[in-house]
């Protein structure tokens, strides 16, 4: 009998990650494009950080390997595309609270787009 490949999510650097780290709001304002010093390294960092975090979240939503990678990595190209990021203040909450409120919302668009009736659908033509 073969044994199952391993799952893709085990793979080394990975373990530990699954969990929100602690927000460092330098790197946060950074990204959020106040057009700091560095700004592209403060959003590869920020992406780097909360990526795996996201697809895990994700992943627990039922969504299986690829579409999840999917779904993680065009909600941070529509995160950075519309510039979320510059609607991010400390003092309104936590970042992690508005990544997980922006992906829900997300997941709950792509998810009606996904399921949406294509117009003259269930129609039968005589």
């Amino acid at each position: 009998m073969l044994s199952p490949e391993p799952d893709k999510e085990s793979r080394p650097g990975f373990e530990g990650r699954t969990a929100f780290t602690t927000t460092h709001w330098s790197v946060v304002l950074a990204a959020s494009g106040n057009r700091l010093s560095g700004e592209n390294s403060a959003l590869e960092n920020l992406c780097s950080t909360y990526w795996y975090p996201l697809y895990t979240f994700v992943r627990r939503r039922g969504y299986e390997v690829p579409e999840a990678q999917d779904l993680t990595q065009e909600f941070f190209a529509r995160l950075l595309e519309k510039d979320f990021l510059s609607d991010v203040d400390p003092r309104k909450g936590r970042f992690r609270s508005f990544l997980l409120a922006a992906l829900e919302h997300f997941l709950a668009n792509e998810w009606r787009r996904a399921h949406a009736q294509k117009r003259g659908g269930n129609v039968a033509f005589i």
